[in-house]
């Protein structure tokens, strides 16, 4: 799974258990509206999972990075 995803978070964590704060907080956002780029491997894939009501995941390929970089 070589890549990169996107990871948005687009509802809060007011009222959802500890846990799933948690996990938002280890993806590196910090609200509503908060983007991050992370490795596309199974602990990360793991983890937007677990929050997928809170989140959207866009996959990123290796060749729009190497765009972006020229």
């Amino acid at each position: 799974m070589p890549g990169r995803l996107r990871i948005t978070q687009v509802k809060s964590t007011i009222s959802h258990i500890a846990r799933n704060r948690a996990t938002i907080k280890a993806l590196g956002l910090h609200g509503i509206g908060s983007t991050v780029e992370v490795a596309d491997n199974e602990a990360t894939r793991g983890m937007a999972r677990q929050v997928r009501f809170l989140v959207t995941v866009e996959e990123i390929s290796d060749t729009s990075n190497k765009e972006k970089a020229k």
